[in-house]
């Protein structure tokens, strides 16, 4: 009180108070609070300090307690007064002592309630506006150049905000809690501010949780200075305001957190409709489970290995597939697979005497224990490992040391099975004889459709539907601007998920019977499987090519034409045809994001070209895909749901029993059913 009192009369003064009586007065202020600052540095040195909720907690009393001896009514000593600037010191320096070497980070709090007492102590405390351009920077930025519980902070002081946050979201939440009801920001940020984990963290908590209204936009500024960057730039306002809002310069009603004239703010919910049909690959975890002549650190066996185990025991074949990845479904023309891997499912490793247990009399606690530790009775109905005892000496000869290096518990405990074995993908996929795969990690927006007999890696997501018409829609311009947002995609690097970008898509209501998708979608997989043969090239190259301004082949000239096609029959099937009537859907060669310019002054370098429909018209297509899912979520009466329980699966077909494969079957030769 004394020190505001202080701070009051500067105000007060104006023009009419001499200078250094200012100096004097602040000065006076200052000495006032300065207890209260080491009490508040103190607060934040046993955040850094912890490393959980309760060590910050004792660190905070222990940090309390020191500077409570340094009291003079208790008597303090120089060496207490030392202890509790070492603690600052180490704060702020990252210093154990003040004439020692960093040994981290510096933290230099500031706290804003004690430098701006007369802001927060007035009715309706805290600023009126802000104006600023943060500064921007994702996980890996904010963890390098900070201390390294700094995220943890940031996460702590913003509830319900995620570590994949761009910084630039946490300076927006730390701007708008600091204003007063009805005050009101500006601020520039990257065009992430609307997008995944930086739009959760950011606008969407501030429009939901924090009332917020978001009043004016411009989603995409080209800076005028030098740095290629294009920028948006949000207004908000903390309270209601009243309508009409400012998008882009036309006027709305309402601007969302995904900066929307419509739609929800929320992320988009799970939908039932499409529980139980996308997945991630399996994880092996042990190049020894592979046989592979491509493998460069030797790890992996060999294809003869393979052919010798054949040989000797025909039953082998029941435990060995196909295996396919990323690099088979992009690079080969026909997805041609060129490795195996030993799969022993769910099987326990062998059969004990167990002291005389038996499995048929065991009750279902006892059964679940025998199979986590992978030993159960002499009386076992089902298979397990042993039954294999060359493949399984394999597995234990090359897998079993890497596993129990390993900190997961089943994957040192389960050695010789696929630390991810994804029983319910292949029991979705049961009955199919496609499915449809894309890279979890590309750059480019492709998809395949693979034969589901082979063992599909990690690397892979699938979707277990087989129809050209499926197909087509996932590969449409539709479905890859849904991804690029749910993604939380990065310039041209995209991250395809199955619960953030297949599980919440809507698709149109009767899309599955569509004659006219299903055509559109065969004649585009057929002429680009055609044309990936005759150039004998993977999906990578054939879509670099498409992606090309200068590419005026005439195979690629009709790819992109057909695309066309097949993206004009996905608009139809949602009654979105006004768009293509009205030539919004017009593919041009444009840039995702811009680069500095080589020289200083010259032009910005557009990076990422793609064939693509406009900015405006993907923002339109976005902003109905994300009413349509909130009007679906709530037509199934939920806003997120996991997906439904699949069946226990049957075990997936492998090399034919009793057949030894022939050169010719371990490395295929393009395969025809791909164009069935």
């Amino acid at each position: 009180e004394t020190a505001t009192s202080f701070r009051r009369e500067i105000l007060e003064g104006g023009d009419y108070m001499l200078p250094a009586l200012k100096a004097t007065r602040l000065r006076y202020a200052d000495e006032i609070l300065e207890k209260v600052r080491r009490a508040a540095d103190l607060c934040i040195a046993a955040f850094f300090d912890g490393d959980s909720s309760k060590s910050r907690a004792v660190l905070r009393e222990r940090y309390l307690d020191a500077l409570l001896e340094t009291d003079p009514k208790r008597g303090f000593s120089v060496e207490k007064i030392k202890a509790v600037e070492n603690i600052v010191t180490r704060l702020r320096t990252g210093r154990l002592t003040p004439n020692a070497q960093p040994t981290a980070h510096s933290v230099l709090p500031f706290h804003w309630v004690i430098e701006f007492p007369e802001v927060f102590d007035r009715k309706n405390g805290g600023f009126d506006a802000f104006l600023g351009n943060p500064p921007y920077g994702g996980k890996n930025t904010i963890s390098d150049g900070n201390h390294k519980r700094y995220l943890d902070w940031l996460k702590a002081l913003h509830e319900e905000s995620h570590g994949n946050a761009d910084l630039v979201a946490h300076f927006f939440r730390r701007a708008f809690n600091l204003l007063r009801r009805d005050g009101t920001f500006g601020l520039i940020a990257t065009n992430t501010i609307r997008q995944g984990d930086t739009r959760y963290t950011g606008l969407r908590w501030i429009c939901v949780k924090g009332k917020g209204v978001i009043y004016a936009t411009r989603r995409r500024y080209k800076w005028p200075g030098v740095a290629a960057v294009t920028v948006s730039v949000v207004w908000v306002a903390k309270g209601p305001i009243s309508e009409p809002f400012d998008l882009d310069g036309a006027k709305v009603s309402r601007i969302t957190a995904y900066l929307f004239p419509d739609g929800e703010h929320e992320n988009p919910a799970v939908l039932i409709a499409n529980a139980g049909k996308s997945f991630q690959g399996c994880i092996a975890l042990g190049m020894g489970f592979t046989f592979d002549d491509t493998d460069t650190k030797g790890v992996a066996n060999s294809l003869a290995t393979m052919r010798e185990l054949l040989g000797r025991d025909p039953r082998n074949a029941e435990c060995i597939f196909p295996y396919i990845g990323g690099d088979e479904l992009n690079d080969s023309p026909t997805h041609a697979h060129h490795r195996y891997i030993i799969n022993f499912s769910d099987y326990p490793r062998q059969r004990d005497s167990l002291g005389g247990a038996s499995w048929n009399s065991a009750d279902g606690r006892q059964r679940d224990a025998w199979r986590r530790t992978g030993i159960v009775p002499k009386d076992y109905p089902g298979q397990v490992a042993a039954d294999w005892p060359d493949l399984l000496e394999i597995v234990e000869r090359k897998v079993k040391e890497e596993r129990e290096n390993q900190n997961d518990d089943g994957a040192r405990l389960r050695w010789w099975q696929f630390i991810r074995p994804r029983p319910e993908l292949q029991a979705a996929a049961e009955g199919l004889t496609h499915v449809i795969a894309c890279c979890r990690h590309q750059p480019r927006w492709v998809v395949g459709r693979l034969s589901r007999s082979s063992i599909f890696a990690e690397s892979l997501v699938i979707v277990t539907l087989s129809s050209f018409g499926a197909l087509g829609f996932i590969q449409s311009q539709v479905h890859e601007i849904w991804t690029q947002r749910e993604s939380s995609s990065f310039e041209d690097r995209i991250r395809y998920t199955p619960t953030d970008c297949f599980e919440t898509f809507p698709f149109p209501a009767g899309w599955e019977t569509d004659a006219t998708l299903e055509a559109a979608g065969r004649e585009y997989y057929e002429a680009r499987a055609a044309l990936m043969v005759d150039n004998d090239e993977g999906l990578t190259k054939t879509y670099n090519r498409f992606h090309d301004p200068a590419e005026d082949a005439p195979g690629i000239l009709q790819l992109r034409r057909l695309h066309a096609v097949m993206d004009n029959a996905v608009l139809a099937a949602y009654g979105w045809s006004d768009l293509v009537e009205t030539g919004r859907c017009t593919c041009e060669f444009l840039p995702d994001y811009y680069d500095e310019p080589e020289q200083e002054g010259g032009d910005p370098i557009p990076k990422s070209i793609r064939y693509r429909w406009p900015d405006a018209t993907r923002d339109e297509v976005l902003a109905r895909l994300l009413k349509l899912n909130a009007e679906r979520a709530k037509q199934e009466g939920q806003q997120t749901l996991a997906a439904k329980p699949i069946p226990k699966p049957k075990k997936p077909r492998a090399v034919k029993a009793g057949v030894a494969p022939t050169q010719r079957d371990l490395i295929p030769p393009p395969q025809p059913d791909l164009f069935d």
